[in-house]
Protein backbone atom coordinates (compact mmCIF):
# COMPACT_ATOMS: atom_id res chain seq x y z
CA UNK A 1 0.00 0.00 0.00
CA UNK A 2 0.91 3.71 -0.94
CA UNK A 3 2.22 6.41 2.14
CA UNK A 4 -1.43 8.96 1.89
CA UNK A 5 2.15 11.51 2.63
CA UNK A 6 3.70 10.13 -0.41
CA UNK A 7 0.22 10.55 -2.32
CA UNK A 8 -0.20 14.28 -1.75
CA UNK A 9 3.81 14.32 -3.17
CA UNK A 10 3.09 12.74 -5.93
CA UNK A 11 0.19 15.12 -6.91
CA UNK A 12 1.68 17.77 -6.63
CA UNK A 13 4.05 16.20 -8.83
CA UNK A 14 1.14 15.83 -11.32
CA UNK A 15 0.19 19.69 -11.30
CA UNK A 16 4.24 20.53 -12.20
CA UNK A 17 4.04 18.17 -15.41
CA UNK A 18 0.63 20.05 -16.37
CA UNK A 19 2.87 23.21 -15.80
CA UNK A 20 5.92 21.32 -17.82
CA UNK A 21 3.07 20.13 -21.09
CA UNK A 22 3.41 16.72 -20.51
CA UNK A 23 1.73 14.94 -22.52
CA UNK A 24 2.02 11.47 -20.66
CA UNK A 25 -0.34 13.87 -18.06
CA UNK A 26 -2.72 14.85 -21.11
CA UNK A 27 -3.18 11.21 -21.83
CA UNK A 28 -3.44 9.55 -18.06
CA UNK A 29 -6.09 12.84 -17.06
CA UNK A 30 -8.11 12.20 -20.01
CA UNK A 31 -8.54 8.75 -19.55
CA UNK A 32 -9.11 9.02 -15.62
CA UNK A 33 -10.88 12.78 -15.09
CA UNK A 34 -14.54 12.70 -16.76
CA UNK A 35 -13.76 16.71 -17.10
CA UNK A 36 -10.89 16.02 -19.61
CA UNK A 37 -12.29 13.19 -21.19
CA UNK A 38 -13.61 14.27 -24.36
CA UNK A 39 -10.65 17.07 -24.68
CA UNK A 40 -7.49 16.37 -26.97
CA UNK A 41 -3.83 16.11 -25.28
CA UNK A 42 -3.79 20.26 -26.32
CA UNK A 43 -6.65 21.03 -24.91
CA UNK A 44 -6.23 19.43 -21.35
CA UNK A 45 -2.61 20.71 -20.64
CA UNK A 46 -3.95 24.15 -21.49
CA UNK A 47 -6.59 23.62 -19.46
CA UNK A 48 -6.94 24.69 -16.05
CA UNK A 49 -5.71 21.77 -13.89
CA UNK A 50 -5.16 22.42 -9.99
CA UNK A 51 -4.01 20.14 -7.23
CA UNK A 52 -7.62 19.32 -6.73
CA UNK A 53 -7.58 17.86 -9.76
CA UNK A 54 -4.32 15.03 -9.52
CA UNK A 55 -5.65 14.34 -6.34
CA UNK A 56 -8.88 13.67 -8.15
CA UNK A 57 -6.95 11.38 -10.39
CA UNK A 58 -4.98 10.01 -7.86
CA UNK A 59 -8.17 8.89 -6.34
CA UNK A 60 -9.69 7.59 -9.25
CA UNK A 61 -6.45 5.28 -9.60
CA UNK A 62 -6.46 3.58 -6.33
CA UNK A 63 -10.48 3.09 -6.45
CA UNK A 64 -12.00 5.89 -4.81
CA UNK A 65 -13.83 8.88 -6.51
CA UNK A 66 -12.32 11.45 -4.26
CA UNK A 67 -9.47 12.69 -2.50
CA UNK A 68 -11.70 12.85 0.56
CA UNK A 69 -12.99 9.00 -0.23
CA UNK A 70 -8.93 8.17 -0.46
CA UNK A 71 -8.25 9.58 2.68
CA UNK A 72 -11.12 7.86 4.58
CA UNK A 73 -9.98 4.25 3.67
CA UNK A 74 -6.32 5.79 4.46
CA UNK A 75 -7.64 6.56 7.65
CA UNK A 76 -9.24 2.99 8.10
CA UNK A 77 -5.80 0.83 6.54
CA UNK A 78 -3.83 2.90 9.12
CA UNK A 79 -2.44 5.48 6.91
CA UNK A 80 -1.66 3.34 3.82
CA UNK A 81 -3.48 4.15 0.92
CA UNK A 82 -5.86 1.15 -1.45
CA UNK A 83 -3.24 -0.22 -3.84
CA UNK A 84 -3.91 1.26 -7.46
CA UNK A 85 -6.69 -0.12 -9.81
CA UNK A 86 -6.44 -0.56 -13.69
CA UNK A 87 -9.14 0.85 -15.28
CA UNK A 88 -12.05 -1.42 -15.30
CA UNK A 89 -13.68 -2.75 -18.78
CA UNK A 90 -17.69 -2.37 -20.05
CA UNK A 91 -19.47 -5.49 -19.74
CA UNK A 92 -18.85 -7.51 -23.02
CA UNK A 93 -15.77 -5.93 -23.81
CA UNK A 94 -12.58 -7.42 -24.31
CA UNK A 95 -8.94 -5.45 -24.18
CA UNK A 96 -8.69 -2.75 -26.56
CA UNK A 97 -5.17 -0.57 -27.04
CA UNK A 98 -6.22 3.08 -27.40
CA UNK A 99 -2.87 4.81 -28.02
CA UNK A 100 0.48 3.65 -29.99
CA UNK A 101 3.62 5.92 -30.34
CA UNK A 102 6.68 5.13 -32.35
CA UNK A 103 9.69 5.63 -30.16
CA UNK A 104 12.77 6.43 -31.87
CA UNK A 105 16.07 6.54 -30.51
CA UNK A 106 18.41 9.47 -30.76
CA UNK A 107 21.77 10.82 -29.48
CA UNK A 108 20.61 13.91 -28.81
CA UNK A 109 16.84 14.59 -27.65
CA UNK A 110 17.33 19.10 -27.63
CA UNK A 111 19.12 18.67 -31.53
CA UNK A 112 16.70 16.03 -32.31
CA UNK A 113 13.47 17.62 -31.42
CA UNK A 114 14.99 21.12 -32.76
CA UNK A 115 15.19 19.10 -36.34
CA UNK A 116 11.97 18.14 -36.09
CA UNK A 117 9.80 21.45 -34.97
CA UNK A 118 12.26 23.25 -37.83
CA UNK A 119 12.32 21.06 -40.72
CA UNK A 120 9.44 18.52 -40.52
CA UNK A 121 6.93 20.83 -38.86
CA UNK A 122 6.33 18.91 -35.45
CA UNK A 123 5.88 21.00 -32.13
CA UNK A 124 8.03 19.75 -29.39
CA UNK A 125 7.37 18.64 -25.73
CA UNK A 126 10.51 17.93 -24.24
CA UNK A 127 10.86 16.17 -20.68
CA UNK A 128 14.12 16.46 -18.54
CA UNK A 129 17.12 19.05 -18.21
CA UNK A 130 19.01 18.26 -19.99
CA UNK A 131 16.32 16.66 -21.89
CA UNK A 132 16.60 12.60 -21.91
CA UNK A 133 12.72 12.50 -24.26
CA UNK A 134 10.33 14.39 -25.88
CA UNK A 135 7.07 13.71 -27.76
CA UNK A 136 6.59 15.84 -31.35
CA UNK A 137 2.85 16.17 -32.36
CA UNK A 138 1.63 17.48 -36.08
CA UNK A 139 -2.19 16.98 -36.39
CA UNK A 140 -2.99 13.53 -35.59
CA UNK A 141 0.27 11.75 -35.39
CA UNK A 142 2.39 11.61 -32.37
CA UNK A 143 6.29 10.37 -32.35
CA UNK A 144 8.38 10.12 -28.83
CA UNK A 145 12.30 10.70 -29.12
CA UNK A 146 14.17 8.57 -26.53
CA UNK A 147 17.75 10.06 -25.30
CA UNK A 148 20.36 6.99 -26.31
CA UNK A 149 24.36 6.31 -25.35
CA UNK A 150 24.48 4.96 -28.46
CA UNK A 151 23.89 3.53 -31.61
CA UNK A 152 20.76 1.90 -32.13
CA UNK A 153 20.69 1.37 -35.69
CA UNK A 154 21.87 -1.59 -37.54
CA UNK A 155 23.99 0.62 -40.46
CA UNK A 156 24.56 -2.58 -42.77
CA UNK A 157 20.72 -3.45 -42.78
CA UNK A 158 19.78 -0.38 -43.61
CA UNK A 159 21.98 -0.15 -46.30
CA UNK A 160 20.95 -3.52 -47.19
CA UNK A 161 17.10 -3.27 -47.36
CA UNK A 162 14.61 -0.53 -48.66
CA UNK A 163 11.71 0.43 -46.60
CA UNK A 164 13.28 0.33 -42.99
CA UNK A 165 11.14 2.63 -41.40
CA UNK A 166 10.74 3.62 -38.02
CA UNK A 167 7.35 5.03 -38.31
CA UNK A 168 5.08 5.13 -41.07
CA UNK A 169 2.57 8.00 -40.80
CA UNK A 170 -0.37 8.52 -42.70
CA UNK A 171 -1.38 11.78 -44.33
CA UNK A 172 -4.09 13.89 -46.35
CA UNK A 173 -2.14 16.17 -48.85
CA UNK A 174 0.93 13.80 -49.50
CA UNK A 175 2.26 15.84 -52.44
CA UNK A 176 2.18 18.92 -50.92
CA UNK A 177 3.73 17.61 -47.50
CA UNK A 178 6.64 15.99 -50.06
CA UNK A 179 7.77 19.69 -51.40
CA UNK A 180 7.05 21.48 -47.87
CA UNK A 181 9.76 19.06 -46.88
CA UNK A 182 11.82 19.28 -49.86
CA UNK A 183 12.02 23.31 -49.56
CA UNK A 184 12.68 22.79 -45.74
CA UNK A 185 15.33 21.21 -46.56
CA UNK A 186 14.33 17.39 -45.07
CA UNK A 187 16.57 14.74 -45.59
CA UNK A 188 14.73 12.99 -48.39
CA UNK A 189 15.56 9.04 -48.21
CA UNK A 190 12.96 8.12 -50.56
CA UNK A 191 11.11 10.42 -53.53
CA UNK A 192 7.81 10.68 -53.73
CA UNK A 193 6.24 7.87 -55.81
CA UNK A 194 3.21 5.76 -56.22
CA UNK A 195 3.85 1.91 -55.16
CA UNK A 196 2.04 -0.84 -57.02
CA UNK A 197 -0.47 -1.24 -54.58
CA UNK A 198 -1.82 2.21 -54.94
CA UNK A 199 -0.46 4.67 -52.24
CA UNK A 200 2.03 7.59 -52.81
CA UNK A 201 4.96 7.29 -50.40
CA UNK A 202 8.26 9.11 -49.75
CA UNK A 203 10.64 8.89 -46.40
CA UNK A 204 12.65 11.86 -44.78
CA UNK A 205 16.01 10.74 -42.48
CA UNK A 206 16.33 12.83 -39.72
CA UNK A 207 19.61 14.11 -37.40
CA UNK A 208 20.05 10.07 -36.38
CA UNK A 209 19.34 8.02 -39.12
CA UNK A 210 15.96 7.23 -38.09
CA UNK A 211 13.32 7.40 -41.17
CA UNK A 212 9.98 8.01 -41.20
CA UNK A 213 7.52 7.46 -44.20
CA UNK A 214 4.42 9.55 -45.29
CA UNK A 215 2.09 7.87 -46.99
CA UNK A 216 -1.86 8.59 -48.43
CA UNK A 217 -3.59 5.59 -49.92
CA UNK A 218 -6.17 6.61 -53.23
CA UNK A 219 -9.42 8.11 -52.78
CA UNK A 220 -12.00 5.65 -53.06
Amino acid sequence: MSNLENLKKQAKALVRLHRERSYHLAIVARAVLPKFASMTDRQVLTADFRLGDAQELIARQHGCQSWAELKAASARAGGAAPEPRPQPMAPGEGPVPVFAQPMLYVADVRRAAEHYERVLGFTPFLEGDPPFYAEMRRGGASLALRGVHRPILDAAARAEEELLWQASIAVRGVKALYLEYVAAGAAISLPLRREPWGTWDFAVEDVDGNQIGFFEAPAR
